[in-house]
């Protein structure tokens, strides 16, 4: 017997890091050192830093994994697994360097893979962000046929003296909304089994939805946050940004506390945007509580900048001049961290 016998295709292995190397390579950026192929990826710290912070972050795509695996369609969700982690230190004011996948399936399938890491590679250039390196695992028997695994992982840097942590917020401060490009990449749980229930499958149409299948609409990648408040950050107003959130699992009443300091609360204005037809949607077709919906989903507003209120109408001109609708959500105010305002 041998690898092979047992599952393992060691050079099917290698034919896929040979394929992938391309997509690798352009993501490369100043401060990369080396290739595709060593037992580390190399970077180098960029200069005119006088006080470098490394920030880091790590996250998954989810449940959502099912309608990739259960469609045969991989590209996106790479897009989803850059995402989920870029968009988490960017509240910090940081710049993401580099990012590493792990990659676990039960049999190496490399058109399948290969476009996993074409998203992942996609992500990486829209986040101005180096694909350093990663880990494809064949693990038979622990996967099932067509199935796998992702985790990413990401390293940014900010100078320590503009770490921004949430000290500044100051009640009366202006909470600004981005918008999120759908569901993104939590909730899929409660999206799966609302589907289920409803006797659809990810190819049907619905009304709602137009002439976009389920798969087409629920497939559809998280919004990268990189470009546009890395640009904001450099405008005159930039650090009178007080704050952000990254709006993610366990929605509003989770993740925007993580970026208050002590004695404030966040009063939202749930009417000052219109939900999409994707809410809309699933809440009506799951009979789902509007308290469950905001505790589950984005509901729209997928990051939140927190500023004073003499520069919100410079900030949300500024998003809207870089392809992105911002409107104020609420405001702070005094308070225990909560979030006011939300469906009970």
């Amino acid at each position: 017997m041998d690898y092979r016998a047992a599952g393992v295709d060691v050079e099917a292995g290698r034919q896929f890091v040979s394929r992938i190397k391309d997509m690798v390579a352009q993501t490369h950026r100043p401060g990369v050192l080396g290739g595709l192929g060593g037992f580390g990826g190399l970077f180098e710290i960029p200069e005119g830093y006088k006080k470098p912070v490394l920030v880091s972050g790590t996250d998954g795509v989810g449940t959502k994994l099912k309608l990739a695996h259960q469609l045969d369609r991989h590209d996106s969700v790479g897009i989803d697994l850059v995402a989920m982690c870029v968009n988490d230190v960017l509240t910090c004011g940081a710049e993401p360097l580099f990012f590493l996948d792990y990659i676990a399936t039960g049999k190496l399938n490399e058109d399948q893979l290969a476009g996993v890491v074409s998203g992942i590679a996609e992500g990486c250039k829209l986040s101005r962000c180096a694909l350093s390196g990663g880990e494809t695992a064949e693990m038979p028997g622990f996967y099932g046929e067509g199935e796998y695994d992702l985790a990413g992982f990401c390293v940014a840097i900010v100078e320590k003296s503009k770490i921004i942590d949430g000290s500044q917020v100051a009640v009366g401060d202006a909470v600004i909304a981005l918008p999120s490009s759908g569901v993104h990449s939590n909730g899929y749980s409660l999206v799966r089994k609302i589907v289920e229930t409803q006797g659809l499958s990810w190819t049907d149409k619905v009304d709602a939805f137009g002439e976009k299948t389920l798969g087409d609409v629920f497939l559809t990648p998280t919004q990268l946050y990189v470009k546009p408040v890395l640009e904001a950050l450099k405008q005159p107003w930039g650090e009178q940004i007080h704050a952000m959130a990254h709006n993610t699992g366990g929605g509003m009443p989770e993740n925007l506390p993580r970026c208050l300091t002590a004695g404030t609360s966040i009063q939202i204005d749930v009417n000052s945007w219109e939900r999409s037809a994707v809410f809309r949607w699933l809440q009506e077709a799951g009979d789902v509580s509007d308290r469950a919906m905001f505790e589950t989903f984005n509901m729209g507003v997928g990051y939140v900048v927190i500023v004073p209120p003499a520069v919100a109408s410079d900030v949300m001109k500024f998003f809207k001049s870089q392809g992105l609708a911002a409107w104020q959500v609420g405001e702070v105010v005094a308070g225990e961290g909560e979030v006011l305002g939300l469906p009970q």
